[in-house]
């Protein structure tokens, strides 16, 4: 990924917050006839204390990527964050140069580690419940595994299994009006919260100069 230096960010805690945030990730991995498989996979961050932290998920069964897995593979993970067009009549400065053209503004993390299946029902369930409460909490409600029947939930954990990423590089980039003069950062805030974009208006009030 082409990263310019003032779109960079490397800091732990900004990359594993829109991980956190925007879970769903394009999985990417690599088979022995050099074709990609790709699947969309929400994944849960567990962070140690140690390293750049584990990414853990689960597919069907029946998902081809399982026969890939199977023996440790290298992957790539991509989570995106807020993005949005950002017009020119939004830049200030076009009232007196003109010299402004369309962009577009977002933040994406790329994630890379080594993959492995993991069969192990507990796993599967004690990776369930931790996913679930993660979410269910940024939906302030409190649904859980055991609200399900649990003949019920056996018959699903029987029919997928787990994935765990040991990831061991990131590659964050932010580009959100960082190359732009303040006057011009500031009227973009104004023009994405007038459009409901209050995520991606954010991140550029974050880094603004």
């Amino acid at each position: 990924m082409y990263i310019k230096r003032e779109f960079e960010e490397t800091r732990l805690q900004y990359l594993h917050q829109l991980i956190r945030d925007y879970p769903l990730s394009t999985f990417i991995a690599m088979g022995d006839d050099s074709t990609f498989e790709v699947n969309h996979i929400p994944l849960h961050l567990v962070h140690t204390g140690e390293g750049f932290g584990l990414l853990q998920g689960h597919i069907a069964r029946a998902n081809p990527l399982t026969k890939l897995l199977a023996a440790d593979v290298d992957v790539l993970a991509i989570f995106h964050g807020p993005q949005a067009y950002i017009t020119p009549s939004w830049y200030e400065s076009k009232i007196s140069d003109g010299k402004v053209v369309p962009t577009w503004d977002f933040a994406v993390v790329h994630t890379f580690g080594t993959a492995r299946l993991i069969e192990d029902p507990m796993w599967l369930r004690t990776h369930l419940e931790s996913m679930t409460a993660e979410s269910e909490e940024k939906y302030f409600s409190d649904w859980r595994l055991s609200d399900a029947p649990e003949q019920f939930i056996e018959r699903m954990l029987a029919v997928i299994v787990g994935i765990e990423i040991v990831v061991n590089r990131y590659y964050g980039k932010w580009k959100v009006s960082q190359n732009q003069p303040q006057i011009n950062q500031k009227s973009v805030i104004a023009g994405l919260r007038s459009k409901g974009l209050h995520d991606m208006a954010s991140l550029v009030s974050n880094y603004i100069t």
